[in-house]
């Protein structure tokens, strides 16, 4: 009898991503050629947008152009993708939505991927690779003389706090994140801080902002009434993580991401030793 394993791939063959970590996650592993169509806010890796149709946002897409496609899977993101992965599943697409929030979440999440799409190996030695970083930035991180606190910024108006991923990626990275208990809400509904005062009681040595969608500004962050009294303020430590690598649950954080905020951290350890 033939083994049919030898005669065809009986993985996905054509796959539309609609948000950016399956994309990073797939190049990563070499499976970029199952991909036929990618999220429109896809920057990682750079020569994704140049080779693959851009076919959905992050809430809305285009049904039709992804049907013109043909896929026999489609990768999105989270409950705000439900409406989405719903149209498609009534068109008989086959559909996974992930919905991890968190560093083991992300860990887990590459090597899911990897096993649905073949590359099972892959993807575990992929996934080592992100713990090896995590585990040599936490080893540096032990070594700071004191853990700054640390306000992350997910939004200006109204403000909105970090994620878990993002909460725990601070802690990693050397810092203590003012806000733990807000992480754990998936929703950024549910991590909007109501009154301003709360970042100036909590007198943070580092403001990290990620504007999803636009620039952080630190001069209005400063401007802002009684921030002067804020450590961060008065010490000029106000910066920019830039949101393609830290605001998506994916290998970006892991690595880009998780290195600018130690990095930060670091310089401040740094200062503090005079």
């Amino acid at each position: 009898m033939t083994d049919i394993r030898n005669n065809a791939d009986h993985y996905p063959q054509r796959i539309v991503c609609l948000t950016e970590e399956p994309t990073e996650v797939l190049y990563a592993l070499g499976e970029e050629h199952r991909i036929v169509g990618i999220s429109g806010f896809t920057v990682r890796p750079p020569r994704a947008r140049k080779e693959k149709p851009k076919v959905s946002a992050f809430t809305s897409a285009k049904i039709d152009e992804i049907l013109k496609l043909q896929p026999d899977f489609v990768i999105g993101f989270s409950d705000i993708q439900a409406d989405i992965a719903r149209e498609l599943i009534k068109a008989g697409v086959e559909v996974w939505i992930s919905n991890h929030r968190s560093v083991d979440g992300i860990l887990a999440y590459i090597r899911r991927l990897g096993a649905m799409v073949g590359a099972a190996e892959k993807a575990e030695a992929y996934a080592q690779k992100a713990e090896q970083q995590i585990a040599r930035i936490e080893a540096a991180a032990a070594q700071f003389k004191r853990r700054p606190k640390v306000y992350f910024e997910e939004w200006d108006e109204p403000l909105i706090t970090g994620i878990q991923w993002v909460a725990e990626l601070i802690r990693i990275a050397g810092g203590e994140d003012v806000f733990p208990r807000m992480s754990g809400e998936s929703l950024a509904k549910h991590r909007i801080l109501a009154d301003a005062g709360e970042v100036v009681d909590a007198a943070p040595d580092i403001i990290l902002g990620s504007w999803c969608g636009k620039r952080f500004r630190p001069e209005r962050v400063a401007a802002r009434e009684g921030w002067d009294a804020i450590p961060a303020v008065r010490d000029g430590e106000l910066y920019e993580i830039k949101s393609p690598i830290i605001l998506q649950p994916g290998p970006a954080a892991l690595f880009d991401g998780l290195e600018a905020m130690h990095g930060i951290f670091a310089a401040w350890d740094r200062g503090q030793r005079g």
